[in-house]
């Protein structure tokens, strides 16, 4: 089984990313997808500024996505080999279901763009948490097209937005590999004081 739903505890200890392109149907359905994002905003965020946004990309717009993105990268880029449209045609295309996650922090605010752009890294990763909860499995991709001022404003980001991710979910249609976790040492110390 790849997905342990037996507890909160045991969701947290199993998730895992599964590669974009080995990520077949289905999907999630929209009441599923619903409470992913519903669970998705259940992040701190102080202030209440809720600064994140997140834009589905349904499977009737991915040829307009791809579109987006050749036009994108050619844009910045010298010359567009067939390599680099071919990839680009892969992105747009994978999974059953593609969700862009949109950092918007609130400047005018007092709450430091720092804490609303972690704000949004969490709401990011508990959409992949929400997606493995309802048996699925996710992949948080970012690529040069997060980067993309045009990618960016053409899912309605303002001046101030960034893309934080391409967020992917569907059934894995290979075997997941768990790679390896760092030792506990390696990552957690405790404070011994000055």
């Amino acid at each position: 089984m790849f997905n342990d739903l037996s507890s909160a505890a045991a969701l947290l200890a199993t998730r895992r990313s599964g590669k974009a392109r080995d990520l077949g149907a289905p999907g999630p359905d929209s009441a599923q997808l619903d409470r992913i994002l519903a669970a998705a905003t259940r992040v701190p965020d102080h202030g209440k500024l809720a600064p994140w946004r997140f834009v589905i990309v349904p499977q009737d717009r991915r040829a307009e996505f791809a579109e987006l993105l050749h036009e994108a990268y050619a844009a910045q880029a010298e010359t567009v080999g067939k390599m680099a449209r071919e990839a680009i045609e892969q992105f747009a295309h994978q999974a059953p279901c593609l969700i862009v996650a949109l950092s918007t922090p609130a400047h005018a605010s007092h709450i430091p763009i720092w804490e609303q752009e972690l704000s949004a890294g969490a709401a990011c990763q508990n959409l992949l948490v929400a997606a493995h909860a309802e048996g699925f499995v996710g992949n948080w991709l970012t690529t040069w097209a997060a980067f993309s001022p045009k990618v960016c404003h053409a899912f309605g980001g303002g001046r101030d937005a960034r893309i934080a991710g391409f967020l992917f979910i569907g059934t894995p249609q290979a075997e997941l590999d768990e790679r390896p976790r760092p030792d506990r040492d390696s990552v957690v110390a405790i404070w011994q004081g000055r």
